[in-house]
């Protein structure tokens, strides 16, 4: 068996595959030291990320030129968002966490103030913008404008409370709610699409290294998982028989 770094972090990723699919049989010690160790490596790589790529040269790089060199002169106004960061770190002293709530506030009344238009561009003039019919257009695209301006008027509709829903309120917001599981049923079919498709990516890697080449590295650690699952689900039984007891 011919092993080096590629090999072991063939052998790794197999690994933390199928203990990530071994959940499927219960949750299990693999599947949590796979989970913990997902969680932690992806929490470190988006603070280095964090760090490195926006708080060090943006701030830092502001706050000291000379040492960061990143391109930026000195603004003395970002000592602010540092006194603010530190308030945040305040949080872990228990005697000075309430510093962290002028921290909290600044960030969501900014995130409120910036994410506004956004949300009134895209989410409200967008969805009103793309209601509105273009008679210019042909029979056909004209068609699916109106039935555009009627799924959207319908599904309003149901979500109108202030008078009963009978007569002819009624229908139209039954006609919504056909609108509505229709676009969430178009909505969840295109996540589990996307899902499937990344499952079957992790499939064909499997497959892939199933052979010689990779030391046969799929069925040797599936045939090792199984094994230690018996064991640990026979392990457990017994435990559980004798506390019965």
């Amino acid at each position: 068996m011919n092993f080096n770094f590629d090999i072991i972090g063939v052998w790794i990723l197999v690994l933390m595959t199928l203990s990530i699919l071994s959940y499927l049989y219960g949750d299990n010690p693999f599947y949590k030291v796979a989970e913990h160790i997902f969680v932690g490596v992806s929490a470190g790589y988006v603070f280095a990320l964090t760090w490195w790529d926006q708080v060090w040269p943006n701030l830092f790089g502001r706050l000291f030129p000379s040492y960061v060199n990143a391109g930026f002169e000195f603004d003395f106004l970002y000592i602010i968002p540092l006194v603010l960061g530190i308030f945040m770190l305040c949080r872990l002293i228990p005697s000075l966490s309430w510093l962290a709530r002028i921290s909290i506030g600044y960030i969501v009344g900014m995130a409120a103030g910036l994410k506004i238009y956004v949300f009134m561009n895209s989410n409200i003039l967008k969805q009103i913008q793309n209601s509105g019919i273009d008679f210019s257009n042909n029979g056909w695209e004209i068609f699916n404008h109106l039935l555009i301006l009627f799924g959207v008027i319908s599904a309003l509709i149901y979500f109108f409370f202030s008078k009963e829903h009978k007569g002819t309120i009624g229908k139209i917001s039954k006609v919504g709610i056909y609108f509505l599981m229709i676009k969430f049923g178009a909505s969840f079919g295109f996540a589990v699409m996307g899902r499937i498709s990344l499952l079957i990516g992790r499939f064909e890697e499997l497959i892939k290294y199933s052979y010689k080449d990779f030391n046969y590295a799929t069925p040797v650690i599936m045939f090792f998982i199984i094994v230690c699952l018996g064991c640990w689900s026979f392990i457990s039984h017994e435990s559980q028989e004798n506390i019965k007891e």
